[in-house]
């Protein structure tokens, strides 16, 4: 093994496929759950911001944990690490990164990257790529690098109905414990977020506030809540 050790693992452990509501993914779920069963090697999964990437990669990484495989999760953000931090991932089982168009057009990563990629798949280990984009609209600088993205599957995830959103909302609050009525529901999506990151915020904040009061979720008591959230 290289001396250079990868980052931490970001794991996040409420983030598994039983907490994940598919909506009318329901397919491409069922495929991700059964990828230790085939032999891909790689899947890019893109889709728009909000429809849960995120999770699924951390689904992904949960379930190789469960089969004992090892598998390592990063996430991108603009501000990019060392790009030494891939040294040693080509020995992992499984590799999840996360919002890969943001190493586009840094020719260090994009080349890191490449040189990842190959050390890999030639070790006959598992990767799967989160973007907001399917392959061939990435920005890579690098050809060979861009036409690589392509090799595998390619799935994307659909975003959710206004009716969809309703039902993901119920289901994660009877997760977290707690019920909110439809018509609750309704409301706080339409005054207060419309995305599932910030809906998810949201909700374990009203779970707080709930079990505090020891009250149910009506309409005045969520706008309670929501007023001294706001308050300074």
């Amino acid at each position: 093994m290289p001396k250079q050790l990868p980052l931490q693992f970001e794991f996040q452990s409420n983030q598994n496929f039983n907490t994940f509501y598919p909506g009318g993914n329901e397919e491409i779920i069922n495929h991700l759950q059964h990828i230790f069963n085939n032999n891909e090697q790689q899947i890019f999964l893109w889709g728009e911001a909000g429809t849960g990437k995120t999770h699924l990669l951390q689904a992904i990484c949960q379930e190789s944990n469960q089969q004992n495989k090892t598998s390592f999760y990063f996430s991108f953000r603009k501000t990019l690490p060392n790009s030494e931090m891939l040294n040693g991932l080509e020995n992992f089982d499984l590799v999840c990164l996360d919002n890969i168009e943001l190493i586009a057009q840094n020719p260090d990563w994009e080349q890191a990257f490449f040189n990842f990629f190959n050390l890999h798949r030639d070790n006959n280990k598992q990767l799967i790529i989160s973007a907001h984009c399917p392959p061939k609209y990435l920005p890579f600088q690098l050809p060979d690098l861009k036409t690589r993205m392509g090799w595998g599957l390619t799935l994307k995830i659909a975003p959710l109905t206004d009716e969809q959103l309703l039902n993901a909302l119920i289901y994660k609050a009877n997760d977290l414990g707690f019920e909110i009525p439809v018509n609750v529901g309704r409301f706080l999506i339409a005054h207060y977020a419309k995305d599932l990151p910030s809906i998810w915020m949201l909700l374990d904040k009203i779970n707080h506030a709930t079990l505090a009061a020891k009250r149910k979720l009506t309409i005045p008591f969520l706008k309670q809540i929501m007023s001294e959230q706001n308050t300074p």
